[in-house]
């Protein structure tokens, strides 16, 4: 899933989620496959895709974050929806 798409799941902010994968680089491993970062090409191609408002307006490329990610950033995100998303995974 890409970082905007966590964020709606989870009830917080793309800028949350990123924050948090940035702020916690031993919870989220890039090389054990938490989080994707995708290259300007890769998400070139999901734009022409999708042709979505939201990704127009992005100034970063977004970040894909794995099932494995999903549960980690759901116990590092302190929201109600986060803690319900951490059941619904176990």
């Amino acid at each position: 899933m890409l970082d905007m798409d966590v964020a709606a799941v989870y009830g917080v902010t793309a800028r949350q989620v990123n924050e948090a994968i940035k702020n916690n680089p031993e919870k989220l491993p890039e090389e054990k496959g938490y989080i994707i970062r995708l290259t300007e090409r890769e998400f070139t191609d999901l734009r022409s895709k999708f042709s979505t408002a939201k990704w127009s307006k992005r100034r970063t490329l977004p970040n894909a974050i794995t099932e494995k990610g999903l549960y980690m950033l759901a116990t590092i995100l302190k929201s109600a929806d986060a803690v319900e998303a951490t059941f619904a995974i176990i």
